[in-house]
């Protein structure tokens, strides 16, 4: 994200509008809901992610136990058991 100066792009009757509203403070203007992109199709985080999730999943279907596998991918037990979880329910939807 990076700042634009409003005097620079918009009209000056809504610049002074805004100004009614927020005088030179800060506003964050959200994207609309159709050109969002969903988190990590910037980067390969998401793809990183997945594959960690599923080589975790391979891993407990191997017999690896939840505690082991948490120490493994320093998580939670508990987040061991929710990726779990969710890479079953992923197969299974399939």
């Amino acid at each position: 994200m990076s700042y634009k100066k409003a005097t620079n792009i918009l009209p000056e009757e809504l610049v002074e509008l805004i100004q009614d509203y927020v005088d030179g403070e800060y506003i964050y203007i959200p994207r609309k809901e159709e050109n969002r992109k969903k988190w990590g199709t910037k980067t390969s985080a998401r793809k990183h992610l997945d594959l960690r999730n599923s080589n975790i999943y391979k891993d407990y279907l191997l017999g690896v136990k939840v505690n082991t596998l948490a120490g493994k991918y320093y998580l939670s037990s508990k987040s061991i058991q929710r990726i779990i979880l969710h890479e079953k329910n992923k197969r299974v939807q399939k």
